[in-house]
């Protein structure tokens, strides 16, 4: 079964975003052990609600790749993906 998630729209426009992958190496090759992880702050748009109270558009789309604070967003997970839910405007720019 397919799971589709729609943000809810309320003062402001919502994001469903799938992380990336947390980096395993350094640039320079070191491996970097689970407990020095740095959270990701890039991702993929996986959907994106309609418009806000004010009847605002969204500005990204799905499939977008985005960067976004580090702490933004309300983790969760659905059928074994993890996902961030958050505000559009927790989203600093598009790749």
């Amino acid at each position: 079964m397919s799971v589709t998630l729609k943000p809810i729209a309320g003062t402001q426009n919502r994001v469903i975003v799938q992380a990336a992958p947390a980096e395993e190496k350094t640039a320079s090759g070191i491996i970097i052990p689970d407990t020095a992880k740095e959270k990701p702050q890039r991702g993929t748009v996986i959907s994106v609600s309609e418009v806000d109270e004010k009847g605002n558009k969204p500005a990204v789309k799905a499939g977008d790749v985005v960067l976004y604070g580090k702490y933004a967003g309300t983790e969760i997970s659905v059928d074994g993906n993890d996902y961030l839910i958050m505000r559009e405007s927790d989203i600093f720019a598009t790749i």
